[in-house]
């Protein structure tokens, strides 16, 4: 009977710590979204994509935005945050 207690300990802090990577590889999926971004446009490159535009600047922040906002919902909707 201990050891089925003792099974039973093991599982529920082995469910919590699946539950805790879940939530940080969501924040880290988040977070990597604008840090790819920077990545790329910190690079200097005289060709980048919309960067001689007038609004290549605000389309690529909304771009960002609205992937972050998508993967944001869908985390939630999975209960992943």
């Amino acid at each position: 009977m201990v050891s089925t207690l003792i099974d039973a300990a093991l599982g529920k802090i082995a469910l919590q710590q699946n539950s805790d990577t879940r939530k940080i590889s969501a924040w880290v999926a988040l977070a990597a979204v604008p840090t790819l971004v920077a990545g790329i446009y910190g690079m200097n490159f005289d060709d980048m994509p919309l960067e001689h535009w007038r609004w290549g600047y605000p389309v690529v922040m909304a771009a960002v935005v609205c992937v972050c906002l998508v993967l944001y919902r869908n985390f939630r909707r999975r209960r992943w945050l």
